[in-house]
């Protein structure tokens, strides 16, 4: 009979599990066991938060839970971060967690967390598997919670003694969940919606797209005339080159967006929560009851009417909301004031070319060459700080899951994220533009990136300082700089002690080849820009 931890890795497999990320501890060491000749791969992470960080990057490229295992107490706490950005983003994934033997419970034995406290207001279900003949049905459910509805995280503590109990238990079927759909009547209201505004705008966002969701998406704004704009960190999902494409609306938003939202008549928010960053500080729409006529249409039901005070408030899921009113497509009679051609003209303006820059190297010249050079298919990852601004802004995603950026707005997800993309993707040009502070958060998964055979190119936007900090203290504190320094270390040598490829850029001339060098070389390289620390982002510069 199998052990209780080889259990969970038949359940793994049963459920489609092909990659798990984890930092080994004592307390799970069955599970260990049994991935042991499994079918499934193990990365091994250098910390907790950068394995859960890539199961999280994981989830958001496959649509089902990605998985990761971490150790009891601080192993647990260390993995925090990692289900943070899976909450905000609304991804899939499953935490496995080592715990302390059943029979120890309450005492504060070794390394002895509740994690149902710990964990209880962060993920979706926390739970703790006391009884190994249970393992399918629990873990069944697991990946129900996950994803269903507004997916997210789910965590489980493993007993140590648990584990290594013999069961009779199998593994359960596929889980595959429901997508909820509209009702034929809102389908119809919504189109009457449609149908007669005259400056309507789609913002879309969140989870549970699927590639032909996206391509439904932009026959549908075709079909009506309607701009489509994408929610904070969510570009991936409408092609920026398309006559439609309105822009991003997060930070830094082109105000021409941003009082076209606000002027609408009729806001169509389509699989987004549109909180704080996209909403602008929660101003672009009224609360309880926006000025706009508002249909919001999201999987899960407790997001609507959470905030706002929807028109019409539809549950279901994008693609399904996407097919019912392409069914009905014969009935488009759209009644336009503005044109989508307006919203994508002044997308343009703002973001064809870049403003100039100061230094030797700038943050303009680098996402230019990106987006002339890099192939449409091509992953970009990144973290949290003004460095993103510029990609954000001037960068073209080539369309669906070739963005991966934690909307929870996290510092080191960039690293992370490109090794589960290139691991997932060894075919794709994955590249990570991190900036220095960033990069350092995650900086030892560089490790993680080589042992693995990750291939991701990391750009580290080195400005010697925490950059998106220094520009709030000057402006609310100017002259006294505090805590915002930061002592780099040669990351090209640091990047080469590890067998890769690492190259320093000191002018945007060296920017191209260092770029193609980089794409040539069979395994993770690094790319060291050297900023000048006053360039802070496209509208400012530390001396304003």
């Amino acid at each position: 009979m199998p052990s209780g931890g080889h259990l969970i890795v038949q359940c793994l497999e049963a459920q489609g599990t092909d990659r798990v990320f984890c930092v080994p501890g004592e307390s799970y060491l069955d599970v260990l066991d049994g991935l042991h000749g499994s079918k499934i791969e193990t990365v091994v992470a250098r910390h907790e938060g950068g394995a859960a960080m890539m199961a999280e990057a994981d989830g958001k490229l496959t649509g089902r839970p990605g998985v990761a295992l971490v150790t009891r107490g601080p192993g647990a706490t260390n993995a925090a971060c990692g289900v943070h950005i899976a909450r905000q983003d609304s991804t899939p994934m499953v935490l496995l967690v080592g715990q302390i033997g059943r029979e120890m419970h309450g005492r504060e034995a070794f390394q002895e967390v509740d994690y149902r406290a710990f964990y209880g207001s962060m993920a979706k279900w926390v739970d703790e598997l006391d009884c190994a003949e249970r393992i399918p049905e629990v873990l069944s459910h697991a990946w129900y919670v996950a994803m269903s509805g507004r997916p997210g995280p789910v965590v489980l503590a493993l007993p140590e003694d648990m584990l290594r109990e013999q069961v009779t238990a199998k593994p359960g079927p596929r889980v595959n969940v429901a997508a909820p759909a509209p009702a034929p009547d809102d389908a119809a209201r919504a189109i009457d919606m449609l149908n007669g505004a005259q400056r309507p705008i789609v913002i879309v966002g969140g989870s549970r797209w699927r590639a032909e969701d996206t391509q439904a998406l932009t026959r549908f704004a075709e079909i009506w005339q309607l701009p489509v704009a994408c929610s904070f960190r969510r570009q991936g999902l409408f092609r920026q080159d398309h006559p439609n494409y309105a822009g991003d609306v997060g930070l830094g938003i082109n105000p021409a967006l941003k009082q076209r939202i606000a002027d609408a008549d009729l806001v169509l928010l389509l699989g987004a929560r549109f909180s704080e960053n996209p909403s602008q500080g929660f101003t672009l729409f009224d609360i309880p009851k926006p000025r706009q006529t508002l249909i919001h249409v999201h999987p899960g039901a407790e997001e609507l009417g959470r905030i706002y005070v929807p028109d019409l408030a539809i549950n279901a899921t994008p693609g399904t909301f996407l097919d019912a009113v392409l069914a009905a497509a014969h009935s488009a009679s759209p009644a336009r004031v503005a044109t989508p051609g307006e919203a994508n003209a002044d997308y343009r303006a703002w973001s064809d070319v870049p403003p100039p820059s100061v230094g030797a190297v700038t943050m303009s010249a680098t996402i230019s060459h990106l987006r002339d050079a890099l192939p449409d298919d091509a992953i970009i990852t990144n973290g949290a700080g003004n460095y993103a601004i510029w990609l954000h802004r001037f960068f073209r995603y080539g369309g669906f899951g070739t963005q991966l950026a934690p909307t929870s707005g996290s510092m080191g997800y960039g690293l992370p994220a490109a090794i589960a993309a290139s691991l997932r993707h060894p075919d794709k040009a994955i590249v990570c533009l991190a900036g220095d502070g960033c990069f350092q958060m995650t900086q030892a998964e560089f490790a993680t990136a080589v042992q693995a055979g990750a291939k991701p190119i990391v750009i580290v936007c080195d400005n010697a300082s925490y950059g998106t900090i220094r520009m709030h203290q000057e402006r609310t504190y100017p002259g006294r700089v505090q805590a915002t320094a930061l002592a780099n270390p040669d990351f090209t040598r640091w990047a080469q002690s590890y067998g890769a490829l690492a190259l320093s850029v000191t002018k945007d001339a060296d920017l191209p080849e260092a770029l193609a060098a980089a794409r040539a070389h069979d395994g993770a390289s690094l790319i060291h820009l050297k900023l000048d620390p006053r360039d802070l982002s496209p509208t400012m510069q530390l001396t304003d």
